[in-house]
């Protein structure tokens, strides 16, 4: 994962769509424009989710990642505010 500057993470692990989403939006509501939002999930569908919601709302995604740790998949998507 690259070295980006965080500025809110959000865990929504083991919560299943729309609640990684409606939590996402509630956070970047908060913050300031070109601020870093990363969100772990456990939610297979998290990775066309975030893509459709930042081509929706026009906040940048700039990176998603799957890791496995311990028979458990989680989804990281970092999201630029716009």
């Amino acid at each position: 994962m690259s070295d980006l500057n965080i500025d809110i993470e959000l865990d929504t692990r083991g919560l299943n769509c729309p609640l990684p989403i409606l939590k996402a939006k509630k956070s970047l509501a908060s913050m300031t424009s070109g601020q870093l939002l990363r969100v772990v999930a456990t939610d297979t569908g998290s990775l066309r989710d975030f893509q459709a919601f930042c081509k929706q709302t026009g906040n940048d995604l700039v990176e998603q990642q799957t890791l496995e740790t311990k028979m458990v998949k989680e989804f990281v998507h970092i999201l630029r505010r716009r």
